[in-house]
């Protein structure tokens, strides 16, 4: 029975996250009170989340996620390429394949000084914000957020920039839980790339 609610919960959060950009705590918080679950069910954790997502594109989506996915990661690649002197990787959705025209692009720069990225933004005459999140090994890092034009959907997407010392690109390149790459950099990028289209010719 818990089992069945937290598929459903992982179900009914995967909606949120495709239908109205939710992250994924969100969502699955959203899911529960709309469920009428219990307030202390146990939740899925992400992996269960984003394998619903998947299907739910998949069934739902099939026809527009691929081409807003593209236009993501074209943007992705435009940014990895002005800041490819912080050897940025690239995580989030729009590394993992579930990015819709409502996810914004997640890149983590990996710095000798975590003010040069602000001082390149800025002579690239880029405003941001700044703020502190977590960083992938839980401690917190400097994000520094911007919004631009994505021509591939014509209208604004945010990107986010997550500053981490130069040396964490080590520990970056493990696999996520799941076994897969959780981030990658821009020749990873384009090999994800060169795959979706070869399954679209397909």
């Amino acid at each position: 029975m818990q089992q069945e609610l937290s598929q459903e919960i992982a179900a009914a959060a995967a909606r949120l996250v495709v239908e109205e950009g939710l992250d994924y705590g969100a969502a699955k918080r959203r899911a529960v009170k709309e469920l009428g679950a219990p307030a202390r069910a146990a939740l899925p954790d992400n992996d269960a989340v984003q394998e619903q997502v998947r299907a739910y594109l998949a069934l739902f989506r099939a026809d527009t996620q691929p081409a807003e996915l593209l236009a993501l990661r074209e943007l992705a690649l435009t940014w990895m390429q002005r800041l490819a002197e912080f050897r940025p990787h690239l995580t989030g959705a729009v590394w993992n394949g579930t990015a819709t025209r409502l996810s914004d692009v997640y890149l983590q720069l990996f710095c000798d000084d975590p003010k040069s990225a602000e001082i390149a933004l800025i002579n690239q005459g880029v405003a941001f914000d700044a703020r502190q999140v977590r960083g992938f090994r839980g401690e917190r890092v400097d994000a520094l957020s911007f919004s631009v034009f994505c021509s591939g959907l014509g209208e604004h997407v945010g990107v986010h920039l997550m500053i981490h010392d130069h040396d964490d690109v080590r520990g970056a390149l493990k696999p996520a839980a799941d076994g897969r790459p959780a981030r990658g950099d821009e020749q990873a990028l384009r090999a994800r790339m060169l795959e979706d289209a070869a399954s679209i010719m397909n």
